[in-house]
């Protein structure tokens, strides 16, 4: 690892200087300012004439965020928002590449000038905050910092008064916020200026072209937050209710998460980004290779299908002559995980109601867990956990730690859990240690989620959570973060009034999958289901699903069945790589479509997944990105003629050609449709 720190030159004029006695007197508006490594990005720190703190963005010399408040209304003390002088520091360059255990990408460059800005009551109790900007030239985050005082020991927030002034309007990708289906909506496509309550990562294209996301870094022990707009393009941070009259509870010293600014020029720059891993703090974990990227299949997709059920009785999926069945067949096609839900007692009754009876030890009297992970071992493959909690967070960590041993006893070094419960009904303990019920953001729920992840690692188990909180990139510092949901998933798909639209994947790519990996699980070639519609995206886009999305864990998500009667496209997910060393955006244009580029981290094969929304497309790939001197075969399963979401979804042609690195392919996306390619080294094998 490389790193390098310097000292840059501090523009602007009128710094106040903090001395042992507090501030010096203010007589006018002051101003700071500093700038990214590359000078693309600058941010400008002032209070107005009430000694509000403010702060703006420019890019390039043009105002990409206009002045903006900061601040917080407390619930115990005067808010914390005027009546301040401000000091800046000198900015502190930073330089480092670092390493992901697994990742879209192998190697990432974290590269930014660090800028302290310090506000201070001039009268009164002088309390202080020092707001810290992390500068790229790709984006920007900022984060408070409470430091150790006597007027400020316990800090009681209502609500920050942080503002996003967006300079321009323009188009918005986003969807609600405080709906009863927590994040689980389609997303609107409005103008900026008509945007309600929205949850972050939310996206937005000004009317001169440049692209902006804004979302949050490193939320821990802190409430999620999300976007109300004001008025006209200007938003405020809108925090998730607490327990208590506050939002947030804490003891300074401390810090909030980052508030995260994505720049850029083009869509593909968003997903080229690296922003929110890098204001993540390095791992803590250490060695987490007991965790394995993988493809896996599972007894799931037939419950959504209602052919078996979670609960107990007749039509019970978890059992273990079906759990056997999963485990040879993802052994015999080179699969490295199956999914088992419904295995543990509790889904008889009300369990979406309190969660209160699940046991996360005890199996049902027709599943043999011991037998089932002696067969999977002995099979080279591992089962997968799962803990469905009813959203009762409460219930699940007076289980959690013999949950966990339970798993790390059989082998099972992963697990999907669930909090299936409406916004604000999840339960936690409350400051007497009694149940009581929370949002699914909340800080108390952002406090149990890092139980869950720090249990999950002393067992080595990884973690990929359903119904969650948000992703703010903590995959970096614990890796045993592997993937979440957090969105609308394929099982709308199965059941959803209305389903997925074909724009909902190409939506997720510039907004929901900014923030990390989802288990979106693709793969689905049974495309009528209980959903009016169906499935509606053609069997090509459904293969190139794999390589658009992102997750280390990617599930071949139908019934096996329908991949046993269609071994010609099934190909494509058995050959996909789960790992990468490097991505390249090659074509992309918001909420429209996709077309990217990813090397696999454990060989020289390369995979191109294409997407696109309702409208056909014509993409050009140029495959520059491929090793020069060198011939390719490419694997290429693209829509057929006929092939449309409406109607023949299932017309698929799978074909190879030669190709190099001089080559320009192009790919015609049927609506709804997509392309997804392999490209292995000639004399190379399948792997």
């Amino acid at each position: 690892m490389m790193q390098r720190r310097s000292f840059l030159a501090l523009g602007g004029a009128s710094i106040l200087a903090f001395g042992a006695t507090g501030v010096r007197a203010q007589t006018a508006p002051t101003h700071a300012r500093a700038s990214s490594p590359s000078g693309v990005l600058t941010v400008e720190a002032f209070t107005d004439n009430d000694g509000r703190p403010m702060y703006a963005v420019l890019r390039q010399g043009r105002m990409v965020v206009a002045s903006s408040k900061l601040g917080f209304l407390l619930t115990d003390a005067p808010a914390l928002e005027r009546g301040l002088a401000i000091t800046a520091g000198q900015p502190v360059t930073f330089d480092e590449t670092w390493e992901q255990p697994w990742g879209e990408r192998r190697f990432i460059r974290n590269h930014y000038n660090e800028w302290r800005v310090s506000y201070a009551e001039t009268g009164g109790l002088q309390r202080r905050v020092d707001v810290v900007f992390r500068l790229y030239d790709d984006g920007l985050g900022f984060r408070y910092e409470f430091p150790d005082q006597p007027a400020l020991k316990t800090v009681r927030i209502g609500s920050e008064i942080t503002e996003f002034n967006l300079a321009e309007d323009g188009e918005a990708l986003w969807c609600p916020a405080w709906e009863w289906n927590r994040e689980e909506y389609l997303y609107s496509r409005t103008p900026i200026s008509a945007v309600g309550s929205a949850q972050t990562p939310m996206t937005v294209k000004g009317r001169s072209g440049l692209h902006v996301s804004i979302h949050e870094a490193a939320c821990i022990d802190y409430a999620g937050m999300n976007l109300r707009r004001s008025e006209e393009t200007r938003f405020r941070a809108q925090l998730t209710p607490g327990l208590t009259n506050a939002a947030v509870v804490r003891q300074a010293p401390f810090n909030t998460p980052w508030r995260t600014l994505q720049v850029s020029d083009s869509a593909a720059g968003l997903i080229e980004s690296s922003l929110i891993l890098n204001l993540n703090e390095p791992n803590r974990l250490g060695d987490v290779s007991w965790f394995k990227p993988m493809k896996y299949v599972g007894v799931w997709w037939e419950m959504h299908l209602e052919l078996k059920s979670w609960n107990s009785g007749p039509k019970h999926g978890a059992t273990t002559e079906n759990a056997i069945k999963h485990i040879d067949f993802a052994a015999k096609h080179g699969l490295g995980g199956v999914l088992v839900e419904g295995w543990n007692k509790g889904w008889d009754g009300q369990w979406f109601a309190n969660g209160s009876d699940f046991s996360f030890t005890e199996a049902y009297p027709d599943f043999d867990i011991e037998a089932v992970c002696a067969h999977a071992r002995s099979k080279g493959v591992q089962l997968i956990g799962h803990h469905e909690t009813g959203g009762n967070a409460f219930h699940y960590e007076q289980q959690l730690e013999p949950a966990m041993a339970l798993y790390e006893r059989l082998g099972v070094h992963s697990v999907k859990t669930g909090y299936v419960a409406d916004a604000g009904g999840a339960r936690v303990a409350g400051p007497d240690g009694r149940m009581v019920m929370a949002w699914h953001e909340s800080q108390a729920m952002a406090q149990h989620h890092m139980k869950v992840v720090e249990a999950g690692a002393r067992h080595k188990v990884a973690i990929n959570a359903h119904e969650p909180f948000k992703d703010t990139g903590l995959r970096r510092t614990y890796p045993n973060i592997i993937s979440r949901e957090g969105q609308r998933g394929m099982e709308y798909s199965a059941w959803g009034n209305p389903g997925n639209p074909p724009e909902h994947e190409p939506n997720l790519v510039f907004t929901r999958l900014l923030a990390g990996p989802m288990d979106y699980t693709p793969g689905i070639f049974g495309m009528e289901t209980r959903s009016p519609g169906g499935v509606q995206t053609t069997w090509a886009k459904q293969l190139a699903l794999y390589v658009v999305i992102y997750s280390p864990i990617q599930m071949a998500a139908d019934l096996l069945v329908n991949y046993e009667a269609n071994p010609g496209p099934f190909q494509f997910i058995k050959d996909v790589p789960v790992d990468w060393a490097e991505t390249r955006v090659l074509a992309a244009e918001m909420g429209d479509y996709v077309a990217i580029a990813r090397k696999d981290r454990a060989s020289d094969v390369w995979a191109l997944g294409a997407i696109t929304d309702e409208h056909p497309r014509v993409l050009t790939a140029p495959l520059d990105f491929l090793g020069d001197g060198r011939r390719y075969r490419a694997e290429i399963y693209r829509d057929g003629p006929d092939a449309d979401y409406r109607g023949k979804r299932e017309d698929i042609v799978i074909e190879q050609r030669e190709v190099t690195s001089a080559d320009v392919l192009t790919l015609a996306l049927a609506p709804g449709g997509g392309q997804a390619i392999r490209f292995v080294p000639v004399g190379r094998g399948r792997r």
